[in-house]
């Protein structure tokens, strides 16, 4: 049975993962203010992946007969410096997740919520892609080094990802 503790960190959670889709939409919404329409779906396609995230801790709080509780999220910062300045604050931000990640891991452990576990180890392979993802495009960017023909190159890929919601249970 889970706890009340441990339902109160899947709610904080689940809203943090709400506000991570906010962060992506600030960030996309930057990158089409500056033409780079590419780059802006990346982060749409990003937000897409973290409300879905937000909405696997929702109907697994649901599942196990807890309750789901909404809060007020801060305003996520709108201007960036530049591409590789949103795409490191990005970066940063999914070690923030992958941190809050573990510590909902090491409360389930110490709790032996099995079941919470099993959902959170779905979550732990999912940050380490986010993470090497932010990461390898900071690389192409700093390589990239603002020439106007590579910019516009990894646009045009970044324009083509689309949000597939993985297969599960």
């Amino acid at each position: 049975m889970i706890s009340e503790r441990l339902f109160t960190e899947l709610n904080k959670q689940m809203n943090f993962e709400f506000y991570s889709a906010h962060i992506y939409l600030a960030m996309a919404a930057y990158c089409a203010a500056e033409d780079f329409d590419g780059f802006s779906n990346f982060f749409k396609v990003q937000a897409e992946e973290e409300k879905f995230h937000a909405m696997k801790f929702y109907n697994y709080i649901n599942e196990m007969n807890g309750r789901v509780t909404l809060d007020g999220m801060p305003n996520p910062k709108n201007d960036y410096e530049s591409l590789i300045d949103a795409f490191k604050i990005a970066y940063s931000h999914e070690k923030v997740v992958t941190s809050k990640i573990y510590n909902l891991t090491d409360i389930a452990t110490d709790e032996r919520e099995h079941a919470t576990i099993s959902l959170l180890k779905w979550f732990i392979d999912e940050q380490v892609e986010e993470e090497a993802t932010f990461n390898g495009l900071i690389k192409k960017l700093g390589r990239i080094n603002d020439d106007p023909t590579s910019i516009y190159m990894l646009d045009n890929e970044l324009a083509t990802k689309v949000f597939i919601p993985p297969v599960t249970k």
